[in-house]
């Protein structure tokens, strides 16, 4: 009910109206039953303004962090994310990763939405990064359909340390469902997993006109980081 009166009554209405969000192939989205939407990540809204355009709930696994913090300003980012559906997750990798896995195959297992970014963070430039297979084990395992989507421009609107997000147009493209029946079973083959997340990612390319480039966006950012000190 919080989840239902956020996104249509308060922050929802405010948000569409503010920033005209163009939507293209939200039909692609079954009206019921578990399916998992990938995408791309540019920016901190992406994970507010898809959730906002699809008729259903859709559950994000954000980072812990975000529900942890103290003092004011803690307390509004647990309640903002609560308000949009995220749970929190450990992505420190290890058992922490598994324990991720099995929080996201557990909201598939209720027939919701989940939406996953197979790049693992948000890109540090705009272009698409190499995948994460966590992505493609979670598809296989569950058997849900995986359906590809690109936020459009948001890195404008809101770019990676900004805390005010400046006021244009985005947009978001829902692609058509990608069937991976064929690797039905196969979900230890490490490089079945591979082949997955490159097909979703080479969908996301396709959609969004990214440039790609083939390495982990995170590798990137701790490039940028040690040259930064």
């Amino acid at each position: 009910m919080f989840y239902w009166i956020m996104k249509n009554l308060v922050i929802g209405p405010i948000l569409l109206s503010i920033f005209r969000p163009w939507v293209v192939g939200l039909e692609n989205v079954p009206k019921e039953g578990a399916v998992v939407l990938a995408s791309n990540h540019l920016s901190f809204i992406d994970s507010i303004f898809l959730p906002l355009v699809v008729d259903r709930p859709v559950v994000f696994l954000a980072k812990s962090d975000y529900f942890t913090g103290k003092g004011l300003k803690g307390w509004a980012t647990r309640v903002f994310f609560q308000a949009a559906g995220q749970l929190p997750i450990d992505r420190s990798g290890g058992k922490a990763s598994e324990a991720s896995l099995n929080t996201g195959l557990r909201v598939l297992a209720e027939g919701s939405i989940l939406g996953i970014y197979p790049e693992g963070t948000r890109s540090p430039d705009g272009k698409l990064y190499r995948g994460r297979t966590g992505v493609a084990r979670m598809v296989l395992e569950s058997g849900v359909p995986v359906i590809p989507v690109a936020m459009i421009g948001t890195e404008h609107v809101m770019p990676i340390g900004k805390r005010l997000p400046k006021v244009r147009r985005i947009g978001i493209i829902v692609g058509e469902p990608i069937d991976f029946s064929r690797f039905d079973g196969l979900e230890g083959d490490r490089f079945v997993l591979r082949s997955v997340t490159d097909e979703l990612v080479y969908r996301l390319r396709a959609l969004s006109d990214q440039d790609y480039v083939d390495v982990y966006a995170s590798s990137v950012k701790e490039q940028r980081a040690a040259h930064s000190r």
